[in-house]
């Protein structure tokens, strides 16, 4: 048997990675610490580059564009987050029950979280709540006259929300699972003590599946601050910038036009900074909330 032959047969694991590596640095790694290097710089993608710099990260945090972009990022993550949460949770709640038709229910509403991320869905959603959608013919039919769900600056951001919170099925489906881990016992002991529905919820439910609670709003989260379809399918940033987030300001530098990579990484770089921020906020709080039974000193 030849060295070569020798050689393979002993490290056949790290040949069979060898693909998944060279893919990773290619596509992950490579693209990763160049778009940190372009970022201290005014790169353009056909003119090439010409100065070193920070002003692109000042200008994150102090151009009124690219300053309000990064405030309508947190606004829609704290507010699509929770109420994503909330709607997840209260229908797997509901669905645990024992009911009739009950697996046709849990897939109706696992539904929206497969299509709902596609552009076809986000095209739909514009036709149900522009100026000349289908919201406003029934508010007219009726005689009333329907907010201004796309154009005024007040709706959008509410509406572009809207559509993320209705892809609530993933999170629902991981709260089902665990929904359906929780002994039936303790719910029958707390029955007898005279507790109801409301107080066993909150005193046996929530804090039992609080780490799937935590789970879930870090993935959430993470998913959130990346928001690019709806905005960029459905208002294009507007109106008034009232829904261009992080994700779509980067786009729009890097392709929509000025090819101002430079940029473009600053503000993907800050998006990650914040991100990163927020996500070790969540993990060093669970310590406060979060109940783990296998460990000691689970809180």
């Amino acid at each position: 048997m030849s060295k070569t032959r020798k050689f393979l047969k002993a490290n056949r694991g790290f040949v069979y990675v060898i693909p998944w590596l060279v893919g990773f640095l290619v596509f992950k790694m490579y693209p990763f610490f160049t778009s940190l290097y372009y970022s201290f710089t005014d790169y353009n993608l056909f003119k090439g580059m010409s100065t070193y710099t920070l002003q692109n990260y000042i200008d994150v945090f102090t151009v009124a564009t690219e300053k309000n972009a990064l405030i309508t990022t947190f606004k829609y993550a704290f507010m699509t987050v929770p109420l994503k949460l909330v709607a997840a949770l209260f229908i797997a709640y509901i669905l645990n029950f024992k009911i009739k038709g009950v697996n046709f229910f849990r897939t109706a509403y696992y539904i929206p979280s497969i299509l709902g991320g596609s552009v076809a869905i986000a095209v739909l959603w514009k036709a149900l709540f522009n100026d000349t959608g289908l919201i406003q013919m029934a508010f007219s039919a009726i005689g009333l006259e329907a907010p201004h769900f796309m154009s005024d600056p007040k709706w959008a951001l509410f509406m572009i929300s809207l559509l993320r919170v209705w892809q609530f099925g993933s999170a629902m489906v991981i709260f089902l699972a665990a929904l359906k881990g929780i002994s039936e016992d303790l719910y029958e002991a707390a029955a007898l003590d005279g507790a109801g529905k409301w107080r066993q919820f909150f005193t046996i439910t929530v804090p039992l599946i609080t780490p799937v609670i935590f789970y879930n709003l870090v993935t959430q989260l993470v998913q959130a601050f990346q928001e690019f379809n709806g905005p960029y399918i459905i208002t294009k940033g507007g109106p008034l910038g009232s829904t261009t987030l992080m994700s779509l300001l980067v786009y729009n530098n890097a392709f929509g036009g000025t090819y101002n990579m430079g940029k473009a990484s600053a503000q993907a770089w800050v998006l990650f900074v914040v991100l990163m921020i927020f996500t070790a906020i969540a993990f060093w709080s669970q310590k406060h909330w979060v109940y783990y039974s296998d460990e000691e000193g689970g809180k």
